[in-house]
């Protein structure tokens, strides 16, 4: 019986001794699970702060083009689709696409596109295939009760985010933002 006692004691003196190993194997079991963590996390702060400029680039494009008061240049509009751009900062801003469409509400609340304008990439297009002059533009009930008989500013920006690392995200994920604004002015804006 004494042997056994000693021989148990031997062992638990043994496994005291050996608790730094166990900590080594513990840390390497948990070292990958925190990583994919940290890195998901700042992976997904970054696409969030992507998603918010993308909403503010849209956001600021369509109050700019708001303010406008009856007419606006090319050269203008141009100005304000770059100046929109450099909300990206710090952020790669190559495959951001802005688009601007007037769009004019009929009193019967019926929708219709009076001019389309995109900057993509440094382009600027006074025509956008999607919203051809004429083409019905669809708003939400809400917009139109407003905006009978009125002009509406549909602002949309397009983004695709590319995952800096990949390992959580590895696949780029579109985002796409839009806002709707009525003239400041009143009236229409045309673009000359």
């Amino acid at each position: 019986m004494r042997r056994a006692a000693q021989s148990l004691l031997k062992l638990l003196r043994m496994l005291r001794r050996a608790e730094g190993g166990v900590a080594i194997i513990e840390f390497a079991l948990i070292v990958p699970i925190m990583l994919a963590t940290y890195i998901g996390c700042t992976e997904t702060a970054a696409l969030l702060t992507i998603d918010r400029k993308v909403q503010s680039v849209a956001g600021a494009i369509g109050d700019l083009v708001a303010r406008t008061n009856k007419t606006m240049t090319k050269s203008q509009m141009e100005d304000y689709f770059r100046a929109a751009t450099s909300i990206m900062t710090p952020y790669q801003a190559t495959g951001l696409m802005q688009t601007v469409t007037g769009v004019n509400v009929a009193k019967d609340g019926k929708a219709t596109v009076l001019w389309s304008v995109r900057y993509s990439g440094g382009t600027y297009s006074n025509q956008v295939a999607k919203y051809p002059v004429g083409a019905k533009f669809d708003l939400p009930a809400e917009m139109i009760a407003i905006a009978a008989g009125q002009m509406v500013i549909a602002a949309e920006t397009d983004y695709t985010y590319q995952p800096a690392i990949g390992m959580i995200f590895n696949n780029t994920i579109p985002l796409h933002r839009s806002g709707l604004f009525l003239p400041r002015f009143g009236g229409t804006i045309d673009i000359q």
